[in-house]
């Protein structure tokens, strides 16, 4: 069974978005910090800079930006679910950061600070979220609030390199095939190495991008079973609907016996992209 964490995985956030509970995000930060943190890393954020945290969640990354741009340097976070902006707001306050930290709650498509106001936007895990049109609007305000010359840096999750073991080795390709089919989640997921594309449409320059496989191999870390578990269970949910005796159900309960995570030769991976872009001088 779902243990109490895992069943908030159904929950929907003040937003009308689901996945976004505190416990998904945060879980998942923790299964995948090292790589979520070399690629923050590549982001040419510098010390003194004034930083936008834009689409900040819970604030796991405000205490790594903040390092980055130490104390001559600002960091400023939006989130558009009121709770995850307040629960970033006490997270920073208890961190005692080394530069001014603050959140509200806000969202990327009406930013609320005036033209040019950053050094640098970092945006993670959170262009999932948008639609192709919604994600211009943003990318159009994100390179409004951010100074000539000043760095766009985008984060996500790309579902066409998520894959597990043992088993069927097109079971999540076939399912977010499916599911991308449709306009929706599933096909935002899929959409995440054509960022490039988006940025150089909303008259960025110097537009790169770089695609990195994230892979956690048996024995998992404790914080990558509890992520990628209850991920897995989220699907097997979608699927089994319509194919209740397929290979899903193996996944289905994040405490079977059967569960391939727990194979000796356990495997599952997932794909990050991080695009980056430069506001254009006048």
């Amino acid at each position: 069974m779902l243990t109490k964490d895992h069943a908030d995985w159904g929950y929907t956030a003040s937003t009308g978005l689901g996945f976004t509970h505190r416990t998904i995000v945060d879980a998942h930060f923790r299964a995948c910090e090292e790589p979520y943190l070399a690629l923050l890393g590549q982001a040419g954020l510098r010390p003194g800079d004034h930083v936008l945290d834009a689409g900040c969640g819970t604030g796991d990354f405000l205490p790594h930006l903040a390092a980055l741009v130490g104390g001559k340097g600002r960091v400023t976070a939006v989130d558009l679910a009121e709770e995850n902006a307040t629960l970033a707001t006490e997270r920073a306050a208890a961190l005692r950061l080394p530069c001014p930290t603050e959140v509200r709650t806000a969202d990327l498509l009406d930013l609320p600070y005036p033209d040019d106001t950053f050094d640098a936007a970092w945006c993670a895990n959170t262009v999932q979220y948008l639609d192709d049109d919604e994600l211009a609007r943003a990318l159009a305000e994100l390179r409004r609030v951010v100074r000539p010359g000043g760095t766009l840096a985008v984060k996500d999750l790309d579902a066409h390199l998520i894959t597990a073991r043992p088993g069927d080795p097109y079971l999540f390709a076939d399912f977010f095939r499916t599911a991308g089919a449709q306009p929706g989640y599933a096909r935002q997921l899929l959409r995440t190495r054509e960022l490039y594309r988006h940025l150089k449409r909303a008259g960025l320059t110097d537009v790169r991008q770089r695609t990195v496989l994230i892979e956690h191999h048996a024995p998992l870390t404790p914080a990558a079973q509890d992520y990628y578990k209850a991920a897995c269970a989220q699907l097997a949910r979608q699927a089994l609907v319509s194919d209740p005796d397929g290979p899903w159900q193996r996944f289905a309960d994040p405490a079977g016996p059967a569960h391939p995570l727990d194979d000796p030769d356990g495997y599952i991976s997932e794909g990050n992209v991080l695009a980056l872009g430069t506001v254009p001088r006048p």
